[in-house]
């Protein structure tokens, strides 16, 4: 086993709550100055790039992914606390003095009190840090539930703040399953608001729950992406994203770019380049540096997106590439896989498939581009491809996602808003307004001088 965890429960869960609610009614976190919080996450900052190495070999082995790009992970989840640092200082609040010379009025802005975070297998430590330090930032407390199956960074994330200097009880760390930890961090009466990254499915259920005591939440959930690619774009760049958009991360990827929408008048010379690119792809095991695909994160995900491609083929399509075959070296690998000859009504056109799986599907018109693109229950994220502005401007202005790359694909930028439409989400990580999401806004009216009676006389 890679690692061990105590498994926790509903009277863990109750402890947890009790200590983040006492450290946010009464403990100095809230209250000290931001300059102060800021100081403690820059710290936090620094003991994470000491322990880059061990942190990213641990989301290698629990989760599965290329060690290599386990680093390039925590080197971006680096770069995301120090700018949530920076965010915790500009939560000021406003003032008006245009109400009369009588009145001022003053808009604050307050941290919403515990926060319950749960997060996924698929990116460990770098999702955990889209949320944590936000929430930190805006003086909020938390109780964290990672993922069964990828938790040992989140805990190195723990020993790592308190080193920092993080006041007790201001996050707590659960490892548990879904149902027993999950659930009763959602439904507690103590926690104000509900910040969730997972599957549609678990997503809606999670806002039915929290619906009960109206917590706010926040979710970033599934995605069906599309690359649409028209005949005038740098094809060799285009086909490069492409193989990039659908196995990185073996494709466990909720920004993945499993649609491949490409011009009729390309489709076949495009494909043949992306296929040639795609066999080059390196399979194996995630300690090796020269891997760019690894081990997915378990035999019944695995068989589950096998699946999708068996389906794929019974309903129509073709297997252009890969397939339901192992790699070579046994253990829970897949060869990253194209399938052509689909269309929008295929559950593989329609559906997540959560692994290193490409929908090839044709476009003649970018109206019938921007129909397929669209033609999803999700609205997480799109590329679109051209040398043509108007093209480009026009994809991006009608296509339904909360993030449309222009010639790339899957870049991030703390800086950037990330988020979806339709069954992808709620709300946004990331970006100037993130820290704002963790807290509660309050009017005050300050009234000058003597107040004379006005409604009764």
């Amino acid at each position: 086993a890679v690692s061990r965890y105590a498994q926790a429960g509903e009277a863990e869960v109750e402890t947890a709550v009790a200590a983040a609610h006492r450290a946010f009614e009464a403990g100095p976190w809230p209250r000290m100055k931001a300059s102060e919080r800021a100081a403690i996450l820059l710290k936090a900052v620094d003991l994470i790039e000491v322990r880059l190495e061990e942190i990213a070999r641990l989301d290698a082995l629990e989760s599965g992914k290329p060690i290599a790009q386990a680093r390039g992970e925590i080197g971006g989840a680096v770069d995301i606390w120090r700018y949530a640092a920076s965010l915790a200082r500009t939560l000021h609040g406003e003032s008006y003095a245009n109400l009369g010379d009588a009145m001022l009025g003053v808009v604050l802005r307050e941290p919403i009190g515990v926060v319950s975070i749960i997060t996924p297998w698929n990116f460990p430590f770098l999702i955990i840090s889209q949320k944590l330090p936000f929430a930190l930032a805006a003086g909020c407390t938390a109780v964290v539930k990672p993922s069964e199956m990828t938790s040992a960074s989140t805990f190195v994330l723990g020993d790592i703040l308190l080193e920092a200097g993080l006041p007790a009880g201001v996050v707590n760390i659960l490892a548990g399953l879904g149902s027993d930890v999950g659930a009763p961090m959602v439904n507690h009466p103590l926690v104000e608001m509900v910040s969730f990254t997972g599957s549609t499915r678990v997503g809606k259920m999670t806002m039915a729950a929290a619906s009960n005591s109206l917590k706010k939440v926040s979710m970033e959930l599934g995605g069906k992406n599309g690359q649409i690619v028209f005949p005038d774009a740098d094809l060799e760049a285009a086909a490069d994203a492409a193989v990039f958009g659908g196995f990185f991360n073996a494709g466990e990827c909720c920004n993945a770019g499993s649609r491949l929408i490409v011009h009729e008048a390309i489709a076949d010379d495009f494909l043949a380049t992306v296929k040639a690119l795609t066999a080059r792809v390196t399979v194996g095991d995630p300690l090796d540096d020269r891997t760019k695909v690894g081990a997915m994160i378990s035999t019944d995900h695995l068989t589950k997106v096998a699946g999708y491609v068996t389906a794929a083929a019974g309903d129509g399509g073709s297997v252009y590439a890969g397939g339901s075959q192992l790699a070579s070296n046994a253990g829970q690998y897949l060869d990253p896989t194209i399938i052509r000859g689909v269309t929008e009504d295929m559950a593989i056109a329609r559906e997540e498939v959560f692994g290193p799986v490409l929908s090839a599907l044709t476009f003649d018109s970018i109206e019938r581009a921007l129909h397929i693109a669209n033609n999803t229950p999700y609205g997480l994220s799109a590329g679109v491809w051209s040398a043509s502005i108007d093209t480009c401007m026009s994809v991006a202005r009608n296509v339904r996602s909360g993030t449309v790359w222009v010639n790339t694909f899957m870049e991030g930028y703390p800086e950037l808003p990330f988020g979806g439409y339709k069954q992808s989400g709620l709300g946004r990580e990331l970006g100037k307004r993130a820290v704002e999401d963790y807290t509660e806004e309050k009017t005050i009216q300050f009234h000058r001088g003597q107040r004379t009676g006005w409604w009764v006389g």
